[in-house]
């Protein structure tokens, strides 16, 4: 948390860095208000950046002094955010808010106080919906109109919501109007509008930023996509092996994990794959940071495993439960989702047997792991060609034709399939 310390004993408390390239975040609601103890490391306020949301913990303890950056309101790294009193007990703060005269029409609890100290009116924020609130509404079918804001200026925070759900759970669902603004769809037949749009919804800030960043991609990059087929058998037989040994450390054993050892190991025969473009150099990564797609509810995030090629096939499954679980928990930080040098994507996973990723830029390629199913081939042997049933799957790999030729991409799958089908990840 960034903060710098002023000769009065108060604190500025300033919009942290929050990964390479986030340059600012959004507030998204304050869990103090001012006048407030707060302790160190205690969270006192939730922002979003377009990557995921973070909880901002309070530099020092003492009291909530002032509030610089309302709900709503996006602040560029380094910006203050807020003010902390840490000169004792706080007594001067609190004094300001409960033993100032005030005129008879000033507001009370909803009050704010200007810099002459007179109070000002806190404005209506009643129609400023968080993304976190608005996710968790999309996912309930819950008519945020219906839900009472106990928040700044009447705001619907994240425990209204919850409070909300809780009581509507004990209760029978109601009936209720369909609103044009709406995400809740009633149980009986609405007729349709009569302009025939269907129902509009806003994209959600990380819905936004992956849109933007695969325009971007497919503006940028030259895409070309490059597959190979690979028998799993090898794979099954030493999952089957392992996998109740790890399940005992709580490691999941996925089919995943071993193509992603089978790619790193790939990554460093082949260094052209495991790169990036800036500009007109392209960049050589001595690490293999790790993107692993996971699918959330609002959309894609890619957090990354670090220096993979140091890990074992335990470790890179570990790390894949660990960033996968913390991503759908929406608890990862900035830096999490910063610097991979390769992304592998697992739609298979759903079922999807064949596909085009798009690259992450700015990497030069990423692989996409299918569904394995079993499919009878034919097996060549000394005695003759034979058909066989074996768990079979595709593995479509879209790389960067400004950073790399076809062969090389074709060497580098090989090498992935070779590693597969011959046991040795």
């Amino acid at each position: 948390m960034s903060s710098s310390l002023t000769d009065s004993g108060t604190i500025a408390v300033a919009m942290p860095q929050m990964g390479i390239s986030v340059s600012e975040g959004t507030i998204l609601e304050w869990r103090k208000a001012v006048g407030d103890q707060v302790e160190a490391d205690e969270t006192i306020c939730d922002v979003t950046t377009d990557k995921v949301d973070v909880e901002i913990p309070c530099p020092a303890t003492g009291v909530l002094a002032r509030i610089v950056a309302e709900p709503g309101d996006t602040v560029p790294v380094g910006e203050p955010i807020a003010e902390i009193d840490t000169g004792g007990d706080g007594a001067s703060v609190a004094q300001r808010d409960t033993d100032a005269p005030r005129e008879a029409d000033q507001p009370g609890d909803g009050a704010s106080v200007t810099e002459n100290g007179s109070h000002a009116p806190e404005g209506d924020r009643s129609g400023f919906i968080s993304p976190v609130v608005r996710r968790m509404a999309d996912e309930h079918d819950v008519d945020l109109s219906q839900v009472e804001g106990h928040g700044v200026g009447g705001r619907i925070r994240k425990k209204d919501l919850v409070a909300h759900l809780e009581h509507a759970s004990a209760q029978p669902k109601p009936s209720r109007p369909l609103h044009s603004d709406s995400p809740y769809v009633p149980d009986e037949p609405v007729p349709a509008r009569t302009n025939g749009e269907g129902r509009r919804e806003a994209m959600s800030p990380m819905r936004k930023s992956i849109a933007e960043h695969m325009v971007r991609s497919i503006q940028t990059a030259a895409h070309c996509t490059t597959s190979v087929e690979v028998d799993f058998s090898a794979v099954a037989r030493r999952r089957a092996e392992l996998k109740p040994g790890y399940a005992e450390k709580g490691v999941p054993l996925t089919y995943l994990a071993f193509v992603a050892q089978a790619v790193v190991e790939s990554l460093q025969e082949h260094p052209a794959l495991n790169a990036s473009v800036d500009g007109d150099e392209i960049v050589h990564h001595p690490d293999v940071n790790l993107g692993i797609a996971v699918s959330l509810d609002a959309g894609l995030i890619v957090p990354v495993i670090p220096k993979a090629q140091r890990l074992s096939l335990e470790g890179i499954a570990a790390g894949i439960a660990d960033v996968a679980g913390r991503a759908r928990e929406g608890k990862l930080a900035p830096d999490e989702v910063q610097g991979g040098t390769f992304t592998i994507t697992n739609p298979g996973q759903f079922g999807a047997v064949l596909a085009t990723p798009i690259i992450n830029q700015p990497q030069v390629a990423i692989l996409d792991l299918e569904a394995i199913v079993k499919r009878p081939v034919v097996v060549e042997s000394e005695a003759g060609d034979s058909i066989a049933i074996k768990p079979m799957g595709f593995l479509p790999m879209s790389w960067d034709h400004r950073a790399l030729d076809g062969a090389e991409a074709a060497r580098f799958l090989g090498a992935v399939k070779a590693r597969l089908e011959g046991g040795s990840v």
